[in-house]
């Protein structure tokens, strides 16, 4: 079974999604217009949902305050609830892959394991030691053209332009995504959808980043995770440490790391079999080949 349609939250946001199959193992995935290569997971036994949280992709755009992480970890719900799933597997890339952590604490008794893909921190302010975290974003991106970007913020062009500025920041900020910047081509900008556009995310970052700041993961509250939960990280990520996924795994009672060398924050892109290889064979309820417990210091 294939479609797509709309659900309709307890505050009126309309979120869009795709579902692939009708098995009786559940998969839901936030961020679906950019995470579409994961059709790939399809099987048989299983029900994938991906799905745009609000003011993301095709979904309902909305004001900064009600753009709040409790609010994305009640849509979740939502979707679980629209579908009848008595439990699933979520699969959170970047800031998503904290969000889905906090759907688990919530709501514990409805996953069926966890994914989490390059994953944000526990703590914005959280410092790695060296070869955890990376600091090449000049570098790579060019001073040149950050001043450029800086330029056209500063000129309001960002605003008068948005989609058109979107694509000039897409162009410099993809080399971030990948380890080798030769890859970058690779990447297909979303400049299409209006949620997308970067002036929609400055209004809402400074919001989210003191959100941040306030959650709550304690080990106590952490080791009341007992589920199985695979996090999947690149030792180049400039977008999230690669040290964050390690913190994860380390810290949650039942959790795994693998560890993909010179990968950066979007790990399937250059290495698409390891990566659904392994998510696949989780989602069969083993651990990868290549999944490690990371031991307390």
């Amino acid at each position: 079974m294939q479609g797509s349609d709309f659900v309709t939250t307890h505050d009126g946001i309309r979120l869009y999604y795709d579902r692939l199959g009708n098995g009786p193992k559940a998969v839901v995935i936030p961020l679906g217009f950019y995470l579409q290569e994961f059709r790939r997971l399809a099987a048989p036994d299983r029900t994938i949902i991906l799905y745009d949280q609000r003011n993301r992709g095709r979904s309902t755009a909305i004001a900064p305050n009600k753009l709040t992480l409790a609010d994305e970890v009640r849509d979740m719900e939502t979707i679980r609830a629209h579908f009848g799933f008595a439990k699933f597997t979520p699969i959170g890339f970047s800031y998503l892959g904290l969000m889905v952590m906090l759907y688990a604490i919530d709501h514990p008794n409805r996953v069926e394991r966890v994914v989490q893909l390059s994953p944000l921190g526990m703590r914005p302010d959280a410092t790695y030691p060296p070869g955890e975290h990376n600091d090449d974003q000049t570098e790579v991106i060019g001073a040149k053209t950050l001043a450029e970007l800086d330029s056209l913020i500063r000129s309001g062009y960002v605003d008068s332009h948005p989609r058109e500025y979107c694509e000039k920041e897409w162009l410099a900020t993809r080399k971030l995504l990948v380890g080798d910047s030769k890859n970058a081509a690779e990447l297909k900008d979303y400049c299409e959808y209006s949620n997308e556009w970067p002036r929609a995310f400055r209004a809402t970052w400074p919001t989210r980043l003191e959100e941040f700041k306030k959650l709550d993961f304690s080990q106590t509250k952490l080791d009341t995770l007992t589920i199985q939960v695979l996090t999947i990280h690149g030792t180049k990520d400039r977008n999230a440490p690669y040290g964050a996924g390690r913190d994860w795994a380390r810290k949650l009672p039942n959790a795994r790391l693998i560890t993909i060398p010179g990968a950066a924050h979007q790990t399937w892109t250059e290495h698409p079999d390891l990566v659904f290889g392994s998510i696949d064979e989780f989602l069969k309820g083993r651990w990868p080949s290549r999944a490690n417990k990371i031991h307390p210091e």
